[in-house]
């Protein structure tokens, strides 16, 4: 049986989300970007933007010389975060298979078992559509599709408003005629490669055995095959507690690239995570960083906790390699957060005879900690770390 995988995308979300608070900004040219940052870039623009040819991560300094009447918007990247939770509870009732990013605007659906309950997968996404344009006035592209590759350049060939529905059996002949940049998952040095052999349509593409894509891509090179050809077979995970996220944000009050500040906003962050993981009862078994500069790039890093944990002083110590892996540029640091994944419930059987081991004995000292806390205040022990001013 096909899968029936529906696309919700609400283009330029960000603008969005902004026009609907501005409604007088809406039909003008509108770049989302820091302002101030001597080195910023454009994080999203409306339609209007992008046909005088401004782009995402363009530097906004291009941008105004493009258009120097531009309207310029700070980026709000946790009200566009709570927009995004809200859209996603309106997706609950149809499916507990659900995929989304954090803020983007994409949202991904299996309603392959859904339909006894509530009918084809296009009326699915006409309902949902329909709910979102009301209660939130965003009107998303949507489509339906056997896969989230099909589904994901259908909305990219209907963008910024439409839809479009591909046939099981149909997925080859629709991307056939597409130009090859709109595959998910191809990069932009794979593009080149495919344009120095001229190779600018997937139909073209699709002339090269995976032998011979193996000589420009070598182990890329099957993904590129399958992915021409419409092929993915990655299941959309459920939205369960195996999936559930713990985060935490620090917001720097001026930009740092001060090593002891960032340092002591992370071990809060780790802090503020492990306590919640404890209450919980939970273990954290991965965890990742994300940092936002003050010009408005990212950089991300991720880690494997093995084994999992929600002892502090573990997981900081994981966690300071990650920081260190994640920070590659020079420029300030505005924001950090730090999210843990893949939440597992604690080891209830203990070794009979287990020797006092070094993350024991630390456990103890949070425990300790904790209690302390709890009946004094959360400021009456703090590890020195946490002691540094806050001065750049």
């Amino acid at each position: 049986m096909a899968r029936s995988i529906i696309h919700l995308n609400i283009a330029d979300f960000a603008v969005a989300v902004e026009t609907n608070m501005q409604p007088s900004l809406k039909g003008y040219p509108l770049i989302i970007a820091p302002q101030g940052a001597p080195r910023a870039v454009v994080y999203d623009m409306s339609d209007e933007a992008y046909k005088e040819g401004i782009r995402k991560g363009m530097p906004l300094a291009r941008a105004k010389r493009i258009n120097k009447k531009i309207e310029i918007l700070p980026p709000k990247f946790n009200f566009y975060e709570r927009v995004m939770k809200d859209l996603l509870k309106e997706t609950f009732a149809f499916t507990p298979l659900i995929e989304s990013g954090t803020s983007d605007g994409h949202i991904f659906l299996d309603v392959s078992a859904s339909g006894r309950l509530f009918g084809p997968s296009v009326d699915v996404a006409f309902k949902l559509k329909k709910a979102f344009k009301k209660k939130f006035c965003l009107d998303p592209i949507w489509s339906v599709a056997t896969n989230k590759l099909v589904a994901k350049v259908a909305t990219r060939v209907v963008k910024p408003i439409g839809e479009y529905i591909v046939a099981p059996g149909d997925e080859k002949s629709f991307l056939a005629p597409l130009p090859i940049h709109l595959i998910p998952g191809l990069e932009k040095p794979d593009l080149i490669k495919l344009r120095e052999f001229n190779l600018l349509f997937i139909s073209q593409a699709r002339s090269l055995s995976l032998e011979q894509l193996q000589v420009p891509f070598l182990h890329k090179a099957s993904l590129i095959y399958d992915r021409i050809r419409g092929i993915d077979p990655e299941p959309v995970t459920a939205f369960s507690e195996n999936h559930a996220i713990i985060r935490a944000d620090h917001e720097f009050s001026d930009d740092t690239n001060n090593a002891a500040l960032l340092r002591k906003a992370l071990y809060l962050m780790v802090e503020q995570i492990c306590k919640t993981l404890r209450n919980r009862n939970r273990h954290g078994s991965a965890t990742k960083i994300i940092l936002s500069y003050s010009d408005g790039m990212q950089s991300t890093s991720a880690l494997k906790l093995k084994p999992s944990t929600s002892n502090d002083m573990t997981m900081f110590k994981k966690c300071a390699h990650l920081l260190d892996k994640a920070w590659t540029r020079r420029v300030r640091i505005r924001h950090m957060r730090l999210i843990c994944e893949k939440l597992s419930p604690k080891a209830v059987q203990t070794e009979l005879f287990a020797q006092k081991t070094k993350e024991a004995k630390q456990a103890g000292i949070i425990q300790t900690m904790d209690n302390i806390r709890k009946k004094f205040g959360k400021n009456a022990i703090q590890p020195a770390l946490t002691l540094i001013p806050d001065i750049s």
